[in-house]
């Protein structure tokens, strides 16, 4: 996406105030590991290390508009119980309004996901049995009513927890008509109609595959699709599917147009329909065009997916990877340390190894793909141009940081880059705390020591050499270039 108008939709942003209306879920990540099997029935059984809350539902609308910049307010419904009163919580922490509606004796909806070492064991749900009572109803209209006025942009985000029946949804159309205010829908379940009134509503491939009855699996198929749902819709203006890798498709009764998605590596892409219609609604709300917020939405949902767990983006990240400024993955190190984090928290075993890589050659491709077998996730430490020419001399590096990152970043063995200035990795080895500090095995271990393997050792990590191959060498190389 151009830079200059992604840069513009997210400095306007910053005065945007966006309304959602929708089901707040708690989302509840219980992290362990299994190594037995339960003598009671035939299961695994899994030994808790963590617990890990976070605000699903419309409640990861939220954040993700916060995290973009824009002021978010939230319309929900939430139980009189613990859970509801931790989704209040978290709410204020993120900065949102909240105009939180609470129903006595309707359980708030909670998502818990039982995780080992990375592999999503079980989810289970617990959501209200019974549809909203008519004062509840009531209540929620009265709240949408009150927050519509001081809207830039609204997002029905429909989870299936009850809250949006059809006389809501109803009401939030015609307060946004009234006030003037576009309504951006995601929806979730059979018949679209129920969002009548909508700016534009963006399901999923499978929400319109279900709907339509047609597999939107290339793009004349999507077309099909799009244009055998969009008749049966009543003032509606855009019918939009987000395709994952293949972006974006949208009809608006005449014609359909494509938005293509740039080739990224996938981690997670928990979320990515939030980070989606949150960037969607931001940027129409800074009176971007349709097409240049949908490529905003696919650009945003991209980079989300390269994230682990339900994450969400920042302007920073956007900026940085439309302009190509951190150099396909390098990352500031405290970002690296949140990330490695994350991915510890999923059971992920991470790697570490350091080096120049000056000029990439097959020793190097062997090299980290064996030393991405050996962990879950491969950080690379990558010596900046002035800890190259001091350990190189004058003339080296040949190839730039810059340079170099992105030729790292290209490679599917390598899942980060951090650059460091120091002659030794120690202190990012101590900030990252990988699980193996993997080196080439034309060092050995006590030569690793002091140049931060007793850092690794002492917090209960492993040192590992790798086999390299004969003959291979950037100091080769170039000598053989001089000689020809």
């Amino acid at each position: 996406m151009d830079i200059r108008t992604l840069t513009t939709i997210l400095d306007d942003a910053r005065g945007l105030s966006v309304l959602c209306v929708g089901d707040v879920v708690l989302d509840r990540f219980v992290y362990g590991a299994t190594h037995r099997v339960s003598r009671e029935a035939p299961v695994a059984v899994l030994d808790e290390q963590s617990v890990e809350h976070m605000l699903g539902g419309a409640g990861n609308v939220i954040r993700n508009l916060r995290a973009l910049g824009a002021q978010a307010t939230l319309v929900s419904l939430i139980g009189d119980d613990a859970e509801g009163g931790e989704v209040a919580d978290r709410l204020v922490a993120e900065g949102a309004r909240n105009r939180l509606v609470v129903a006595s004796g309707r359980p708030t909806p909670v998502k818990t996901r039982f995780v080992s070492n990375g592999h999503q064991m079980l989810c289970v749900d617990r959501n209200p049995k019974s549809q909203i009572e008519p004062d509840i109803e009531a209540a929620v209209v009265s709240e949408i009513e009150a927050a519509v006025d001081g809207a830039d942009i609204v997002i029905l985000s429909d989870y299936g927890r009850g809250l949006v029946t059809p006389a809501i949804s109803a009401a939030l159309m015609r307060a946004a008509r009234e006030a003037d205010v576009r309504v951006c829908v995601d929806p979730r379940g059979r018949d679209f109609s129920r969002y009548n009134g909508a700016f534009l509503i963006k399901p999923n491939a499978l929400e319109l595959f279900e709907e339509s009855g047609i597999d939107p699996i290339d793009d004349g198929q999507t077309e099909r699709a799009l244009e055998t749902v969009y008749p049966t819709l009543t003032n509606v203006g855009h019918l939009i599917v987000t395709r994952g890798s293949k972006g974006m498709s949208e009809f608006d009764g005449s014609e359909t147009r494509h938005i293509r998605a740039q080739p990224r590596q996938v981690y997670d892409v928990s979320g990515a329909g939030d980070t989606a219609i949150a960037m969607l609604a931001i940027a129409l709300g800074t009176d971007a065009s349709l097409r240049t917020s949908m490529e905003a939405a696919v650009h945003a949902s991209g980079e989300v997916v390269t994230k682990v767990g339900t994450a969400t983006v920042s302007p920073a990240d956007l900026v940085s990877a439309a302009g190509g400024g951190r150099g396909g993955h390098q990352l500031p190190l405290d970002e690296a340390v949140e990330i490695a984090a994350r991915w510890r928290a999923h059971g992920l075993k991470i790697g570490f190894t350091n080096g120049c890589f000056d000029i990439l050659h097959a020793g190097h491709v062997s090299y980290l793909a064996k030393a991405r077998a050996a962990c879950d996730r491969l950080i690379v430490g990558l010596n900046s141009d002035k800890s190259v020419r001091k350990l190189k001399g004058e003339g080296r590096p040949v190839n730039t940081a810059d340079a170099r990152v992105s030729v790292l970043s290209a490679l599917s063995s390598v899942d980060q880059v951090v650059l460091f200035d120091e002659d030794t990795p120690a202190a990012l080895l101590e900030a990252l705390k990988p699980d193996v500090y993997l080196k080439g095995a034309d060092y050995s271990v006590e030569e690793l020591l002091p140049l931060g393997g007793r850092i690794v050792l002492a917090y209960g990590g492993e040192i590992e050499l790798i086999p390299l191959v004969e003959g291979q060498s950037t100091t080769r190389l170039i000598d053989k270039l001089k000689t020809t």
